[in-house]
């Protein structure tokens, strides 16, 4: 998903969606087509929380996933944190990853997979 072309690898289950460069247009696009049995991979705690109400799966970039047991107060402590930076109180952004976090990462991904492969079908619409 990109507002600009970009290369990406050959493949029959790999496509490039560009869309149009208004604000937010990536992340409305990838909330208007997930649903169950997909896994969204962001950062973005907002976009994670319209992911999961979709019925998506959702894990961080530090393989940390998101789910409907975590979301409430993960978008509370998001909102906190950008009020202290607006006031100047905190500055700077994230750690930098670790080799535990994509150790987590992969494993948290490929749990995910499993387990989606092991549930039923999505309802057709």
């Amino acid at each position: 998903m990109a507002n600009a072309r970009m290369r990406v690898p050959a493949g029959p289950r790999i496509a490039l969606q560009v869309v149009d460069g208004g604000f937010d247009a990536a992340d409305d696009w990838i909330a208007g087509h997930v649903g169950p049995h997909d896994i969204v991979v962001t950062a973005d705690i907002l976009l994670a929380d319209r992911c999961l109400k979709r019925g998506a799966r959702v894990i961080g970039t530090n393989g940390k996933p998101f789910t409907e047991d975590n979301i409430g107060q993960t978008v509370a402590t998001r909102d906190l944190l950008s009020d202290l930076r607006g006031a100047g109180e905190m500055t700077g952004g994230p750690r930098p990853l670790t080799p535990r976090d994509r150790s987590r990462f992969l494993q948290k991904l490929d749990d995910m997979i499993q387990a989606i492969r092991r549930a039923p079908p999505p309802p057709a619409t």
